[in-house]
């Protein structure tokens, strides 16, 4: 299971795209609303969520992914049920992935320490121990950090290759026409 972290403000490019081609490749994903199940996006948006974050399950995660949008990222770390989720994600080896400036999140966790990872130009300097590459997505681990929604796919894709492998993520690449 992949839950989906949505705080009020998320950036919905970053939550929808990786949440389509990772059901696309097959994996089970569910939506995990802050605050409720009704979510207030960026930009307008309102996103329905399959469950709460109280509600989601240890047990059953392989990954736990974190949109970015200042405010999601906030709601985020405002949030004790959503922080200490993450944080015992990691601790039992689940998969982290976290994109824009919701890598800010894993550098308060020390998730990142010593680890290459991306995050949304100018944020860097919020990433303390953290190796930097200026690039879409990078993977070091079990944690998988994106730059920013333009990156959103390659994000995805990346999150979908460590579930289910290269030929997986080749094919539901091929079938988006995705183009790097």
């Amino acid at each position: 299971m992949v839950y989906i972290i949505l705080g009020k403000g998320f950036e919905p490019m970053e939550a929808i795209a990786p949440c389509d081609i990772l059901r696309r490749g097959g994996v089970e994903v569910q939506l995990a609303g802050i605050g409720g199940r009704t979510i207030e996006a960026g930009h307008g948006v309102t996103v329905q969520a399959d469950c709460t974050v109280e509600q989601m399950k240890l047990a059953d995660t392989d990954m736990v992914l974190l949109p970015g949008g200042l405010g999601g990222v906030h709601s985020i770390l405002a949030s004790e049920t959503a922080m200490n989720f993450i944080r015992l994600a990691y601790e039992k080896n689940c998969l982290i992935a976290a994109i824009c400036a919701a890598p800010t999140i894993l550098a308060s966790l020390h998730i990142t320490d010593g680890r290459r990872a991306t995050c949304y130009p100018g944020l860097e300097d919020q990433m303390d121990a953290a190796k930097m590459i200026p690039c879409g997505a990078v993977q070091d681990g079990n944690v998988i950090t994106g730059r920013a929604a333009g990156s959103a796919d390659e994000f995805g894709l990346a999150c979908l290759r460590a579930l289910k492998g290269e030929d997986t993520a080749r094919q539901v690449a091929s079938d988006i026409v995705y183009r790097a």
